[in-house]
């Protein structure tokens, strides 16, 4: 057991800065985004910001805007948090006896006397804003870097696979999926390898005709080219491709805007899938992880390239503005569920109430963590 956590720990450890420079990277753009959409938002309801922080923690360094909003970086880099005036603490909990105090003046800039609408607006903008961060990064990559593909060709059909119960053969170009255009082998990779077990209606052109089959992919252990390995599904094709095959299609702005749209829905669609099939028990939970599997693929993908990295970062703030959204309290999707009880009874949940919900949430988040740093080491040992 020992040696199992020693070479956990040497894998995290070779190559350190090549792991926590990228992450650092990526999880605070994302997280400055996050904040900042609360921030604007709350500016604009005229609620008083105390502190602006990327991290956790003891201050590193940090500057007093204008306003009165202390801007700060802090110590452990793992997220971040806007204060407002009548917050007790980081996760927006209220302190009753200082908002029984306040002065009549001080109540306008306080957010938990702001109206039901407003607080909603507040905290539903960091995922918001997360989402449209998603959106402005593939549009970006979009325009300047162009969409690559490959046309989805079946070169071969492996024997015993899904895809050869499905009746494919050789030569065959798969043209949508579950009526859904296909417009590269990419495209329906990434579809198949989220669909394990589901079945799905493949249109292939054959030769000068369409003919549809039905295909199950099956959940096989993978590996990428870094060597991690993935539980994904496969129909059991390959297509054979060479640098003349690889096209780069260059879009115009309103086009990429409208693939960044997409590509956007298209990661969170499958999250949701995935999420659903955890516990249906279609998936497994081992995919689930946490900041060690985020570094490790962060420093993984700056090996690539820039816009592999900021690629990356677009999929994760997506991922943080879902995971933001559950109905935990504790996260943005807690505060809105205990607003919208507050809408339907014309008043607040007691303080109780509210004290053992974010209990309960804390609870579940701190279980979340321990789960996912426990896949995190788990997969390290293994690469």
């Amino acid at each position: 057991m020992a040696d199992f956590f020693l070479h956990s720990f040497n894998v995290l450890g070779h190559g350190l800065i090549g792991y926590v420079v990228p992450f650092l990277f990526v999880l605070t753009i994302v997280v400055f985004f996050h904040e900042l959409g609360h921030f604007v938002v709350a500016r604009w309801a005229g609620v008083k910001v105390l502190t602006f922080s990327l991290g956790f923690g003891p201050e590193l360094a940090g500057f007093n805007d204008r306003h009165g909003t202390r801007w700060k970086i802090s110590a452990i880099p793992l997220g971040g948090y806007v204060k407002f005036f009548g917050d007790d603490t980081e996760a927006s909990t209220p302190s009753n006896a200082a908002l029984a105090s306040m002065t009549a003046e001080e109540r306008e800039g306080s957010f938990h006397h702001k109206k039901v609408g407003p607080r909603a607006a507040i905290v539903v903008a960091g995922p918001v804003a997360n989402f449209i961060l998603a959106i402005v990064i593939f549009t970006g990559l979009f325009t300047f870097f162009g969409k690559p593909s490959t046309t989805a060709r079946v070169d071969t059909v492996q024997a015993g696979s899904a895809a050869e119960a499905a009746g494919f053969k050789p030569g065959d170009i798969v043209i949508s999926i579950d009526g859904d255009k296909i417009d590269s082998f990419s495209d329906m990779q990434r579809i198949v390898g989220t669909s394990a077990g589901e079945t799905m209606t493949f249109a292939v052109k054959r030769g000068n005709s369409v003919v549809n089959l039905k295909g199950t992919p099956q959940l096989r252990n993978i590996k990428d080219s870094f060597g991690n390995e993935h539980r994904i599904g496969v129909l059991g094709i390959t297509r054979a491709t060479s640098p003349s095959d690889v096209t780069t299609e260059r879009v115009d702005p309103a086009t990429a805007l409208w693939l960044g749209v997409k590509e956007t829905w298209f990661v969170v669609d499958r999250t949701i899938a995935y999420i659903g099939g955890i516990f249906s028990g279609r998936e497994p939970a081992d995919q689930v992880g946490g900041p060690l599997r985020i570094a490790q693929i962060s420093g993984q993908v700056a090996t690539i390239g820039l816009a592999a990295l900021i690629h990356l970062s677009a999929v994760l703030s997506i991922s943080i503005g879902l995971l933001n959204l559950f109905p935990v309290p504790l996260l943005d999707g807690g505060h809105l569920l205990f607003y919208a009880v507050e809408a339907i009874r014309g008043r607040p949940m007691s303080e109780r109430a509210q004290e053992m919900g974010f209990r309960i949430g804390l609870g579940l988040v701190l279980m979340l963590m321990v789960f996912a740093t426990y896949n995190d080491i788990l997969h390290l040992a293994r690469s």
